[in-house]
């Protein structure tokens, strides 16, 4: 009897172990598979956001970039303004007759001075100014100035003589810059001059092919801006009517 009554104590004991494993198990992978439905939420919730903030942030930069690119400011050129200081890179430039007009620098905008932003006002050439002194001389005053953009953009910003030169030259043009020019006579004496929206240029074969001469070919060509750049980046001999220091037409030596 004591043998029996012992084997049935230790059985009950077996079963009891075995059920507290089971359970124990059990409530181990429970806690796993909570554990792991917890992490794959965490998990795709960060992936949702991550998409989400990818999509915004990316739909953010591709209007960016449109607006930037799509976005286009004033060309043309303003002489006879006057350039004051707006904030670092912004400036703006007046002009009788135009209104205000804003505009912008960039590292490859050229800059030349008479005495005011930088250079010697007596100098018959023209100094190449940095962009800090262009700064500097429009924030004490508005700077008499000649201005070419594109794009919103200046690209040549050039100080004003206290009057233009009047009169017409002979000579070799070449090229100084957009929109700047010199005029050399027979002795080597240099002029410099700016060309402007209206201004005539002419061409007999050099500055452009002299196709639609007319009568006695004393018409010549109308030329555009880009070819007499073109050929004054070469060299060529012609008459140039300068007034207020602006070429009102220019006619190549035929």
């Amino acid at each position: 009897m004591n043998r029996h009554l012992r084997n049935a104590v230790v059985a009950a004991t077996a079963i009891t172990a075995g059920l507290l494993m089971t359970a124990c198990q059990n409530g181990s992978d429970a806690d796993s598979a909570g554990k792991s439905g917890t992490g794959a939420t965490a998990v795709a919730d960060k992936a949702s956001d991550s998409k989400g903030s990818k999509g915004s942030h990316g739909s953010q930069g591709t209007e960016g970039t449109q607006d930037s690119r799509n976005s286009k400011g004033v060309s043309g050129s303003f002489t006879d303004g006057k350039v004051t200081y707006l904030a670092p890179g912004k400036y703006i430039v007046s002009v009788p007759g135009k209104g205000d007009q804003q505009f912008l620098v960039a590292d490859d905008t050229e800059v030349y001075g008479a005495g005011t932003i930088c250079g010697e006002a007596a100098a018959k050439v023209d100094a190449p100014c940095t962009l800090d002194q262009l700064e500097a001389a429009a924030k004490k005053d508005a700077v008499s100035a000649d201005v070419k953009m594109k794009n919103g953009i200046a690209t040549l910003v050039t100080e004003r003589h206290g009057k233009g030169v009047d009169g017409t030259w002979f000579g070799n043009v070449s090229y100084l810059a957009p929109g700047k020019y010199t005029v050399s006579d027979m002795k080597g004496v240099e002029q410099q001059f700016f060309i402007a929206e209206d201004t005539e240029i002419r061409g007999y074969d050099d500055i452009c092919d002299a196709v639609n001469t007319g009568a006695g070919g004393e018409g010549g060509t109308e030329c555009t801006e880009a070819e007499l750049e073109a050929a004054a980046k070469k060299g060529f001999s012609a008459e140039v009517v300068i007034s207020n220091g602006i070429a009102t037409s220019i006619r190549d030596d035929h």
